[in-house]
This record gives C-alpha cells, structure tokens and sequence, in this order.
C-alpha cells in the first residue's frame, strides 16, 4: 500500500516537472508561481487512488489527477479575484501579486492545461472522462454563483448551504475519484458509489473547515481564528444559529453582525453559539454525511484493499487545520 506521503510526493514531482511555455512571462510565470504554493492535493491523489483500486499505475493515472488539479487551481485564482482575498496559502494571490487581467487570463489558460491532460489518457475513455469533467466544472460555477448569491440574502437554509457547498466543493471530489474508475475501467457501480463516497467526504471536509475556522488552533490552522464571524460570512454555524434562535438570540446575533470590536463580536457570538448549541449540531450534520461516505465505500466491489481510502478519509476527518 502507498503512503498518503508517497502520493503527494509523486504529485509535487509532476508539477514541478510541468513545463509551462517562457512567454508571454506574465501569463506563465502566475502560474508557476500559483501551483507551487503547495496545498493538501487532496483531488488529484484521490484520482490516483480510486485507479490504483482496479490496478492502474501512478503513470496511466497521472494525466487526469492533473487535469483534477489543475482545474481546481484555475477555480481557486477566479475565486480569490471574486472574494478581493488578499492571501492564499499565506502567499500574495495572482491578482495582487500581478492584477486582475493578468489573473483571469492566466487561470484561463489553467482551465486549458486541464482539457490538455485529460486528452492524454487512452482514447477510448477520453468521452466518458470528458463528460463527468464538463459536467463537474459547470457544477462548481453553479456552486461559485449560489456562494455569491448568498452574500445578499438572509434567509439561506441550511438546506440550500449544504446544496452550495456539494456544488462548490464536493462534486470535484467525487469527480477525481470516479475518473480514477473510468480510468480502471471499472462497473458503473463501482463508479457511483466511488463518487459519492466523495460527494458526502466533501461537504463533510467544508462543515469541518467552517468549525475549525471558529474552533480551530490559531497557530495550527495558519490564520485569524473567527474570519467568517468577523466578516460576517455565512457558513452552516451562522444559518443554523438563526434558525435555532429566539427572538431575543436572534436580535443579539443581528446586532453583533454590525459589531466594529472584533474580541467583542467573537466573544459574544461564540456565546450565543454555545447556548444553541451549535458546534454540535454542526458535529452531527459532518458525522452524518461523513457516514454516508464511508457506506458508500463500503460498497465498491474490488480485490484490492480498500485502506488508502480510508487512511485519507480518516486524516482528513481529524484533522486539526
């Protein structure tokens, strides 16, 4: 069995080895710039390992855990120009590091790359990868769009949040690991079910990172705990606040959202939270669809081990940032 270090690393050599053209520099250059800030690589070593399940090598695999990659990549440039963020993984973003033309062009041309390295694959799955990718790409611009959509509304439900983030987030996940099936030339069972065991990993890897983002360790999570209270985001803690609130609770969190003294806002809202009781529901919805995902694993039928999967599910399930 691999490691989950192992598949990183063979990751991290690849897009080192990415060899983007010299000119135009300010096209390029963002971009080796961006892919080497690092990250989880969560997406493309699931690629890799949902086709080393039906005995596909790192190799044959390759070409469309990058495309998984790359695309991801792409999304995150657009989103950082939408969002005006100033920082991502601790560095300067593409579009303040450079401005914004320049960033939109160059994650234009990621998008690009992506279609360049799905088309690498043998030609005989190249329609079906073609096909869940496209349709995970509009997906995730549906995802983007509910996200802005939210920023002026004030009656989002938990419902439609946790439909935003399987849109935004979770469908990629469930993408990568159903191309690593396609690529295994697998049953379409196998498929589905390798699909959604990503699907609900997703939304429950979002719930954890809108818990760690109030509850996290500062020195761990690597930025301001409370960002989102602070900036009055919302995420499955605030919408469920609200609707679990009395009138009085409910006033108080309203009020707190105009709030200039951020210890204040933070201190307050964070009890306002504990008396709702909040970190917990938010717990129980992540176990739920974190169960879910686990059955749908449990359910891919295949001679190889099954334990890569879980190891990743479950460093990801616990960790701290």
């Amino acid at each position: 069995m691999n490691t989950l270090a192992s598949y990183t690393a063979w990751i991290e050599k690849e897009i080192e080895s990415f060899a983007f053209p010299t000119h135009p520099t300010n096209l390029y250059d963002p971009l080796r710039y961006f892919m080497t800030l690092g990250g989880k690589r969560m997406r493309p070593m699931l690629t890799l390992m949902s086709a080393n399940l039906f005995g596909k090598s790192i190799q044959e695999s390759m070409p469309a855990a990058m495309a998984v990659e790359l695309f991801h990549n792409f999304s995150l440039i657009h989103d950082d120009i939408m969002d005006d963020a100033p920082l991502r993984r601790a560095n300067q973003t593409v579009h303040e590091k450079w401005n914004t033309n320049i960033a939109i062009l160059s994650g234009d041309v990621l998008l690009v790359y992506a279609y360049e390295q799905i088309c690498k694959q043998p030609p005989h799955i190249i329609p079906s990868l073609l096909s869940l990718f496209n349709k995970t790409a509009i997906e995730v611009c549906e995802g983007q769009q509910m996200d802005m959509d939210f920023e002026t509304r004030s009656d989002v439900s938990a419902e439609e949040y946790i439909e935003m983030i399987r849109l935004k987030t979770s469908v990629l996940l469930g993408c990568a690991l159903e191309m690593g099936a396609i690529i295994g030339e697998t049953s379409l069972e196998n498929r589905k079910a390798l699909y959604a065991f990503g699907e609900h990993l997703g939304i429950a890897f979002q719930i954890q990172d809108d818990l760690l983002d109030l509850y996290g360790d500062p020195e761990k999570v690597g930025k301001q705990v409370g960002g989102d209270v602070i900036a009055n985001k919302k995420t499955l803690l605030s919408i469920l606040a609200k609707t679990n609130a009395s009138a009085v609770q409910l006033s108080k969190l309203n009020a707190l959202q105009g709030e200039l003294d951020i210890t204040k806002k933070l201190s307050e809202t964070k009890a306002l939270f504990e008396d709702l009781n909040i970190q917990e529901l938010c717990n129980n919805e992540m176990r739920k669809h974190y169960d879910f995902a686990m059955s749908s694993l449990s359910t891919v039928q295949v001679a190889n081990s099954l334990e890569e999967l879980h190891a990743l599910s479950n460093y990801l399930f616990h960790r701290e940032y």
